[in-house]
């Protein structure tokens, strides 16, 4: 396979997303975390990420025959190890990241996603089909709805947030919550997995939130148009427009206000 990627930082800090490959697998990384919490973790949201996803194509690249849901649990559990003696990896805010794997076989594609990453199968003869976890995205829009009616900045709205907080980090990787990939290996068995016959597929694409915004809120095209933007274009046009948005406000289709840019990366997979 030929496996083309961009990534780009959304601020200030490094960027926190990772994207690489081998001769047959891709894995994409979306690190999560609060800035600032050396005091949790002295390592960074962009260390873990860049840590985990080099783990993550060692384990493939030397044991080919693993499971992704098994070389995902020992990636966690292996970067745990790096830091548990250092860093407080029970606390909520420790360092954490959403993942989505690819590896292509000799007649068969593997894919796993824990969290809102996206996977695209770009089907020959059906269409594009998209892979995400919306846990996370579900378990966030339910724990948010007492600040629907509230006005942001009020006390009453402070009051409600912190409460709305605790309740969304309660759920983090528990059942009837969400999964992402953190300090406990158990969370990979809870990924959603799935693999394809490799004849059907002309492609296959691994974005980040950031850069799913392409379609969602954006709307500057549907998942079709992102692969054929991939396959003539490239990675880097994705990210190039999403950022128009995000610094100009104002595109075709696109809402009048974007939001804050986030890191953005893509990996495309010519079969």
């Amino acid at each position: 396979m030929k496996v083309e990627v961009a990534s780009s930082a959304g601020h200030g800090r490094p960027n926190e997303d990772f994207v690489g490959a081998t001769d047959d697998a891709v894995v994409l990384l979306d690190g999560a975390g609060i800035p600032g919490a050396e005091a949790i973790c002295r390592h960074g949201v962009a260390w873990y990420a860049q840590t985990l996803g080099a783990t993550l194509l060692d384990l493939l690249s030397r044991t080919p025959q693993v499971s992704l849901v098994a070389a995902l649990a020992e990636a966690i559990d292996a970067v745990a190890g790096q830091h548990r003696g250092t860093c407080d990896l029970r606390h909520p805010n420790s360092p954490q990241a959403t993942v989505a794997i690819v590896r292509v076989g000799a007649d068969h594609v593997d894919h796993l996603v824990l969290a809102d990453t996206f996977v695209v199968l770009d089907r020959m003869t059906s269409g594009p089909q998209v892979v995400t976890d919306p846990r996370e995205v579900d378990v966030r829009r339910e724990c948010s709805s007492p600040l629907r009616d509230l006005t942001p900045g009020s006390p009453d709205y402070e009051r409600a947030l912190a409460d709305v907080v605790r309740a969304f980090r309660a759920r983090r990787n528990q059942p009837g919550g969400y999964w992402i990939a953190k300090d406990d290996p158990a969370a990979a068995s809870s990924a959603v997995t799935g693999s394809t016959p490799l004849a059907s597929l002309g492609g296959v694409a691994l974005l980040s939130n950031g850069a799913a915004r392409f379609v969602s809120p954006y709307r500057l095209g549907e998942w079709r148009d992102v692969m054929d933007l991939l396959r003539s274009d490239g990675p880097g046009e994705i990210l190039r427009r999403v950022r128009h948005v995000e610094s100009s406000g104002s595109d075709a289709g696109a809402p009048p206000q974007a939001d804050a840019p986030d890191d953005a990366s893509v990996a495309y997979c010519a079969l």
